[in-house]
């Protein structure tokens, strides 16, 4: 029987090293897994490269994992913000690598990994210092550039129900990364508001497949 839930958080994540390279869902505080990443702090696994579409807000979630200096690089398209001061303080000190990635550019690059396709050509930054050194190709009358599938040892998302085959949907604009991140990463680790029996979701609802997804938290238990 396929049954991929787990009990805790931090069973979920116990497995992950030192040096991983960890997508994180979440668009700001918006399907970010906090409980996930809190038990990988607890965890205390170091030297990260973690991959998300910002660098942290406040004080919690990936802000938090920061803060611990649990992070050795970022790769994301906003990091500064208001309340960015644990990415803006470390980065300052030399503490923290950044790679950053324009917002199209990076959902399509987890996407090209995630699809098993080697590269893309995008038109985004060509001509800029962010194309600095890479192949550019003139196609059809317009300029690309050469960039690179973005994968993941893991990928930590939020959903809001899931089935014990890993089959996911998601609330509203919670969904942005979680689903892309899913196919890009070698494990998946989803935290769920609740686990439901299979067949309880409409399977034309169901965005992220069961295939795409290793592990299942549900933070209610029934």
């Amino acid at each position: 029987m396929i049954d991929k839930t787990v009990a805790n958080c931090r069973d979920a994540v116990a497995d992950i090293p030192d040096g991983a390279t960890v997508m994180i869902g979440g668009f700001g505080r918006a399907g970010m897994p906090d409980e996930l990443i809190d038990a990988l702090i607890e965890h205390g696994a170091r030297e990260l490269t973690i991959v998300n579409n910002n660098a942290g807000n406040g004080d919690t979630g990936l802000a938090a994992l920061i803060a611990n200096k649990r992070v050795r690089k970022v790769v994301c398209s906003f990091p500064r913000q208001s309340d960015s001061h644990h990415f803006d303080t470390a980065y300052k000190a030399g503490e923290i690598e950044l790679e950053l990635v324009p917002q199209g550019n990076l959902a399509a690059r987890i996407h090209a990994a995630g699809s098993g396709l080697g590269a893309i050509f995008t038109p985004t930054g060509h001509g800029t210092e962010l194309a600095a050194g890479k192949e550019a190709r003139e196609i059809d009358g317009r300029h690309y550039v050469l960039e690179y599938p973005i994968r993941a040892d893991f990928a930590l998302i939020k959903a809001l129900h899931g089935d014990r085959w890993g089959n996911l949907v998601y609330r509203k604009t919670a969904r942005n990364f979680g689903p892309i991140m899913a196919m890009a990463a070698t494990t998946t680790i989803a935290q769920v508001a609740q686990v439901v029996e299979l067949g309880a979701m409409d399977p034309e609802h169901v965005v992220t497949p069961g295939i795409f997804v290793q592990r299942v938290v549900a933070l209610e238990v029934n």
